[in-house]
């Protein structure tokens, strides 16, 4: 299907400037430092959650899962529910990356008193950006920070990763 002039002209250019690139919704407030009034993943429970005992390996070799736990207790007085959300910062990036990107979540609900672990599993996927010089989605070794929290600015617990060469 073609656009006749006169169509192209009611129409006006169609060319779209793209200029957020990576930065875009909570993305954007971090690169900016800006505090919104309600971050990225932010809700609302009627009881208070404790995060600890954040595990993952300390080295992972290129193409292997990287299996991730946290432990997560319901401190409160009544069952809740809570959306645990793992983000991931890429320490070692050669092109300017966000500086945490949402990579996982879970829900789960909780007894008062009740703990459970919530596991998680990064693949190589998750640890990647796209190269526009590759033309390619490609996973860079070096350093890898984990953050899991109740949102994008709520982070509990945080701990690394190396992701090796070979």
């Amino acid at each position: 299907m073609t656009i006749s002039d006169t169509e192209q002209r009611s129409f006006g250019k169609r060319e779209v400037h793209y200029g957020e690139g990576i930065f875009v919704g909570y993305r954007y407030y971090d690169h900016k430092q800006i505090a919104p009034l309600f971050p990225f993943g932010h809700g609302l429970t009627y009881t208070t959650f404790e995060y600890g005992d954040l595990r993952m390996p300390e080295v992972v070799a290129p193409g292997e899962p990287v299996p991730v736990s946290v432990a997560i207790t319901n401190t409160g007085r009544r069952e809740a529910g809570e959306v645990v959300q793992l983000y991931v910062h890429d320490d070692t990036a050669r092109l300017v990356r966000p500086e945490k990107e949402l990579k996982r979540f879970a829900k789960i609900t909780l007894k008062p008193g009740e703990s459970t672990t919530v596991n998680f599993e990064l693949d190589e996927r998750a640890l990647a950006f796209y190269d526009p010089i590759q033309r390619a989605w490609i996973a860079e070794p070096g350093r890898f920070e984990v953050l899991v929290g109740s949102s994008s600015r709520d982070i509990r617990v945080r701990a690394g990763f190396t992701l090796s060469k070979s």
